[in-house]
């Protein structure tokens, strides 16, 4: 415990910085909140879940030093970038598409009869999202490199490292629950087609972005 009290400075800053880059609207954000208020709590909710698992995933792979064996191994964390890049345009297709159909009472009713998306698919959709997004795992080095320092303890690691998992598990979630509300589920059927356009720009923008940034 003293040690962590030493560096309980360090171990806010982690803190801190983990909890603005999760709740900026990146790649992962944007679609829990446009799968919360298009399909409802329970799609946001298991699309969260997986945004969750791959940032689970990499904040381990960042504890056990993987970064340190990827930053050496360039040609995978280069396929992982086109990987999510291409992901991210064709998620950005998607919204446009869907932007581009006029709101007729037919196309509306279509869209209402057409199958759900299950669960589990949206929980692996949204782990995709995370896990081929390589600059998370840059994220996570930074925050561990921030608030650990060199030689720290197994319990310092677990407290960094737990607490932004939490931190993150809660933000995920409460994104989901706030844009599956009834307001929120109306205001998109209000202005649909305007929203599923921003989404599909976001998207496009981050694709392109994660394409063209260097490592």
């Amino acid at each position: 415990m003293s040690e962590i009290a030493q560096h309980l400075p360090q171990v806010v800053a982690a803190y801190l910085v983990y909890l603005f880059a999760v709740m900026s609207p990146g790649p992962a954000v944007m679609a829990i909140v446009s799968t919360s208020i298009a399909e409802g709590r329970r799609s946001g909710l298991a699309m969260a879940a997986g945004v969750f698992a791959g940032s689970f995933t990499w904040a381990m792979a960042a504890s056990i030093g993987l970064a340190t064996v990827l930053t050496h191994y360039a040609g995978v964390l280069h396929a992982v970038k086109i990987a999510g890049g291409l992901y991210l345009l064709y998620l950005a297709y998607k919204a446009l598409r869907s932007a581009s159909r006029p709101d007729s009472a037919r196309h509306l009713a279509a869209a209402e009869a057409a199958p759900a998306r299950s669960l589990r698919r949206t929980f692996l959709l949204g782990y995709a999202i995370h896990l081929t997004n390589p600059k998370a795992i840059f994220a996570w080095v930074a925050i561990i490199s921030l608030g650990l320092p060199d030689g720290a303890s197994a319990q310092a690691v677990a407290l960094v490292v737990g607490g932004c998992l939490l931190t993150g598990l809660t933000v995920f979630t409460s994104y989901a629950v706030l844009f599956s509300t009834g307001p929120a589920f109306r205001a998109y059927r209000a202005a649909r087609r305007g929203i599923d356009a921003t989404m599909g720009v976001m998207f496009a923008a981050a694709g392109i972005k994660l394409l063209t940034t260097r490592f």
